[in-house]
């Protein structure tokens, strides 16, 4: 038992908004190719720049000065952050 055998990979459905759909109809048709071209093309150019992107690097702020005053020494991070943005410490 012979013959081809063709695989064109996964069906789905996709919702895109009319206007994102006449757009791409319109745009297949005067570029003579089709809506699954446009689609696969589009999703692979999105993909490649977002993978090439890489992790950001931060750098360390840091300021001079000798640490906390006496009386956030021993506050947990949710006093220091009420007391930096003027809400009452409890």
């Amino acid at each position: 038992m012979g013959g081809w055998f063709y695989h064109y990979g996964m069906k789905t459905t996709l919702d895109l908004s009319d206007a994102l759909l006449l757009r791409a109809k319109a745009l297949a048709k005067t570029e003579r190719t089709t809506l699954r071209n446009l689609t696969e093309e589009g999703l692979s150019r999105v993909l490649a720049e977002r993978e090439s992107r890489g992790s950001v690097k931060l750098k360390p702020v840091t300021f001079k000065g000798n640490g906390l005053t006496p009386e956030f020494e021993q506050a947990a991070w949710s006093e220091i952050r009420d007391a930096a943005y003027g809400m009452e410490r409890g």
